[in-house]
């Protein structure tokens, strides 16, 4: 693979550069970006080596000592053009892995070999982030695809390990679906059949037989307008199946799939300037993309030109950042799950509404994040969907389907902080004994006590279900929250849920919590 790479500016300060370096299923990349006033970023510096971490990940189960020694050896030579740029080497701003990574017997041996020999801690994608990061390149799509804006528009993203699709209606996410269907799962799971040409499409096709049923079926009630399809692969040949519309028909991507699936491996890396990992998984990834276009039967799809890895590292810089449209997408999203358990979504979200102004009231005491008050929103709204399996216990039947739910945005951390969250609007708080409360960090230990207490409060405030309390003012003072209900003529109901769920408020903050007369 070329080794791209745009010389850094002289005038550059260092405190305004961002890094971003990725391990991927085929390459280890880095990207030096230079933040402006408004908040954009402009890359300066970019730089990307092939490593076939997939390709022994699903050969074998493991990462090679020769692979890991190459991803440690190619992160060496990036530290020293950060050092080059005044950087330093060691405070890389985002430094992740690709999630198949996590599926290596040996993950750990690997990132601790990384962290010693370069001093990196490196993170996962998880599935919540790469839900984002699909987000995010789905954003700027919708900028030159209108159609999307008022039609069922499928975004499907062909990865490594795990195809991902993502249903957009009216310009909104309405649906989020996984299926382990990918280009190099795939590309090993078909290599003992020994087929070429048309014959190796077919094993591929029969391979992934089982998914595509299930993608039929899960949309099945919808008419599928438009496809567009991501992933590193299909992006890289992306200009030699679209023209300036970046539109590929179907018949076009038939022929070049059984054109490029005669070829050899050798040929695919001349032809269209690929490494030799990304030649491998090619013909999985074409075959997969219009296997998934034929099953909706669509005559065309929409194919991104850009460089697939630029974009990705871009986003890696942003993505935990996203707010306001991002957030919306995240509430909708468990929304959407709280009506499937058949949760009361008038009570959901006006708890959530309460959680937000006592959030937005008490910021300089809880010191939490905008990223914090997302999750209580989610937890609030999720709070109660246990009652879909009995309302005895219903806190924990809340905790056990939220976690095993997904909800879009979120990553593995967020749902399991969301799901304890739930889990503490009623009876005990949170204790050591209780596993997934145990296995978090201190910190995030900590996360958890503040928003529970915050939903806690907000609960008992709408302890009757009936949306009474539609105003609130908030004060400290002498050691107590106080809380009057203007409109309310009697809150007995309220004071008496709050004597049995404030406790975890003032464990946690040292304010005893107290409604006040209206007077």
């Amino acid at each position: 693979m070329p080794n791209a790479r745009k010389s850094a500016k002289p005038s550059l300060v260092a405190e305004n550069l961002f890094t971003a370096l990725h391990i991927g299923a085929s390459s280890v990349s880095m990207m030096v970006a230079e933040r402006a006033d408004d908040g954009s970023l402009t890359p300066v510096d970019f730089l990307e080596q092939p490593a076939p971490v997939a390709h022994d990940i699903f050969r074998s189960g493991s990462v090679s000592a020769s692979t890991t020694e190459r991803v440690v050896s190619i992160i060496k030579g990036y530290q020293k053009s950060l050092s080059e740029l005044g950087l330093d080497p060691h405070a890389v701003t985002r430094a992740v892995a690709t999630n198949i990574l996590s599926e290596a017997t040996n993950h750990e041996t690997v990132m601790n070999r990384i962290r010693i020999a370069c001093g990196l801690r490196v993170g996962t994608i998880d599935d919540g982030e790469m839900t984002r990061l699909i987000y995010l390149k789905t954003r700027r799509r919708l900028l030159n695809l209108p159609t999307m804006r008022k039609d069922n528009t499928l975004v499907l993203h062909v990865g490594p390990g795990n195809t991902r699709a993502l249903l957009f209606q009216n310009g909104l996410i309405t649906r989020y679906t996984s299926y382990r269907m990918g280009t190099h799962r795939t590309r090993e799971a078909v290599d003992g059949s020994h087929a070429e040409g048309t014959a190796m499409l077919r094993v591929i096709r029969e391979h992934a037989y089982g998914n595509l049923a299930q993608i039929r079926f899960d949309f099945s009630d919808i008419t599928v307008a438009g496809l567009v399809v991501i992933g590193y692969e299909i992006q890289s040949v992306a200009s030699s199946l679209t023209k300036s519309s970046q539109v590929c028909p179907i018949k076009t991507l038939r022929q070049f799939t059984a054109d490029a699936a005669n070829m050899s491996d050798v040929e695919l890396v001349k032809r269209f300037q690929l490494d030799y990992q990304t030649a491998e998984a090619l013909i999985p990834a074409l075959e997969i993309n219009l296997a998934v276009a034929e099953t909706l039967k669509l005559s065309e799809v929409h194919i991104p030109t850009s460089e697939y890895e630029q974009g990705l590292l871009h986003d890696l810089l942003v993505s935990q950042e996203l707010t306001g449209a991002f957030a919306e997408e995240v509430i909708r999203s468990a929304q959407i799950l709280a009506k499937r358990y058949q949760s009361d979504p008038s009570h959901g979200e006006h708890v959530g509404d309460l959680c937000k102004r006592f959030f937005d009231s008490l910021t300089d005491l809880h010191q939490l994040t905008a990223h914090d008050a997302l999750l209580l929103q989610v937890a609030a709204i999720l709070h109660e969907v246990g009652t879909y399996v009995s309302a005895r216990a219903h806190h924990k039947h809340s905790e056990y389907l939220i976690l095993n739910s997904e909800v879009f945005g979120l990553d593995r951390l967020d749902v399991t902080i969301v799901a304890l969250v739930a889990r503490y609007h009623r009876h005990s708080g949170p204790r050591l004994e209780h596993p997934s409360y145990a296995a978090l960090s201190t910190e995030d230990r900590i996360r958890v006590c503040k928003l529970a207490a915050l939903l806690r409060v907000a609960d008992a405030l709408e302890r009757t279900h009936a949306q009474r309390v539609a105003n609130l003012e908030i004060r400290r003072d002498s050691g107590k929250l106080r809380i009057r209900l203007p409109g309310l003529a009697d809150a007995a109901v309220e004071r008496l849920a709050m004597a049995t769920k404030a406790d975890l408020f003032e464990q946690v903050f040292g304010l005893a919590v107290v409604i006040d007369e209206d007077n």
